[in-house]
């Protein structure tokens, strides 16, 4: 029994450090980052947070993470954007401290 709780504990640990090794930073900081498909599987929106820490590192991990979807379904980096990191800050929807910007992929 203490092997099996003990294998456990340092699966745990090692699970840990993996996930933590492999968070990116932007502008100093980690943000939350969440994709969801709109009407058509290509057209997402990305949300980034929090803003607050930085909006030019909120921006690229909201960038970031759109990139990847991109590259994973559709084997392209390029992003058509309705509202996207280019944008002039001041137009950018930022509520409850959280970025959203909307694209699609190239088809």
């Amino acid at each position: 029994m203490r092997t099996v709780v003990s294998i456990l504990m340092l699966s745990g640990a090692l699970m840990a450090c993996t996930s933590e090794a492999e968070k990116i930073t932007f502008d100093g900081q980690f943000y939350r980052t969440d994709l969801d498909d709109l009407d058509e599987r290509h057209k997402f929106q990305v949300t980034a947070s929090p803003v607050s820490a930085s909006l030019l590192g909120a921006k690229e991990a909201a960038r970031y993470e759109a990139t990847v979807f991109c590259v994973n379904e559709y084997g392209s980096s390029a992003i058509d954007w309705v509202i996207g990191p280019d944008d002039a800050d001041e137009t950018l929807p930022i509520a409850n401290d959280t970025l959203t910007l909307q694209g699609a992929c190239p088809l």
